[in-house]
């Protein structure tokens, strides 16, 4: 899911808390501890940052709604009871394999793994694609083909049982060449969709890459590690879930996005090597939407 969209979703539902609490914004901020300049920020739209983890929280308890509800990823406004007991912070930020974010990938060995992706899933990212995103989002190069590095390596480790499940419209943006892709060159475009298809064929059954109908299905992207967390990925940091409850309702989502994936896992590499066809097909004209 789009950052933007994310905290479009979170601004929706802080005005519909405002709107509730029958309180002025001075008061509501006070309740939830932060001033009303900040309030105005949030509910202003100008940015797509979220508020400080200790924030939602605050605010999440004050008027007993759920973080998943806040944060997009549900329509139950209910809280689990759990979660404020169970919420860590990881930066999104360092090298890769010395990050609390690979240590969770490593205890999860032997256990599935369910990624929802924020775009392009990192380890099937070409090093040309890579740096043209890093350009955008000002994230360490190294960094993140250290990453993508350290997820093919995971990956094809025999016990290795990884799910990824994302819009399908992402990848015939991406094919098109709009959005944060719009500079990026066909050529190069053709080549990332071509070494996608090879890695998911690659990589396959350990791998598995499956695409849901965006205009029909919602979701944040996050990773569920197995049974022991869900880490919810929303920009410069992780909100991870420990407790059993939050985390057997981010795993009953997945499994009802697996479900409405039009393109299976099996299906995903071929899918990827028609676009890249069309790339250069239609260099000058417009990709027909499959």
């Amino acid at each position: 899911m789009d950052k933007r969209d994310l905290s479009g979703v979170f601004r929706d539902r802080l005005r519909l808390l405002l709107t509730r609490s029958d309180l002025n914004q001075s008061a509501f901020a006070a309740t939830v501890g932060i001033d009303r300049s900040a309030l105005s920020q949030l509910l202003s739209g100008t940015s797509t940052r979220l508020p400080r983890a200790e924030t939602l929280l605050n605010i999440a308890a004050r008027f007993e709604v759920s973080l998943d509800w806040m944060l997009g990823l549900s329509h139950d406004e209910g809280v689990t009871g759990e979660i404020r007991e169970s919420l860590e912070i990881e930066e999104a930020s360092g090298g890769f394999d010395q990050t609390l974010l690979a240590k969770w990938h490593a205890e999860a060995i032997g256990t599935k793994i369910r990624y929802v992706p924020a775009g392009i899933p990192d380890l099937l990212r070409t090093e040309a694609l890579v740096e043209y995103e890093s350009g955008i989002t000002n994230r360490s190069r190294e960094t993140q083909i250290d990453e993508t590095q350290y997820r093919i390596d995971y990956n094809r480790r025999p016990e290795t049982d990884m799910e990824v499940c994302m819009p399908r419209h992402t990848l015939e943006i991406f094919a098109r060449g709009l959005g944060i892709w719009s500079g990026f060159p066909p050529a190069a475009r053709r080549a990332q969709l071509l070494y996608m298809a090879h890695l998911l064929e690659d990589l396959y059954p350990t791998f598995r890459l499956f695409l849901y109908d965006g205009r029909a299905r919602y979701s944040i992207p996050y990773t569920i590690f197995g049974p022991y967390r869900a880490a919810i990925y929303v920009g410069d940091m992780y909100l991870v879930l420990s407790a059993a409850q939050p985390i057997q309702k981010f795993t009953r989502h997945f499994d009802n996005l697996i479900r409405a994936a039009d393109i299976n896992a099996h299906e995903a590499g071929n899918f990827a090597r028609q676009l890249a066809e069309m790339v250069i097909a239609t260099d000058t004209a417009d990709i027909d939407i499959i």
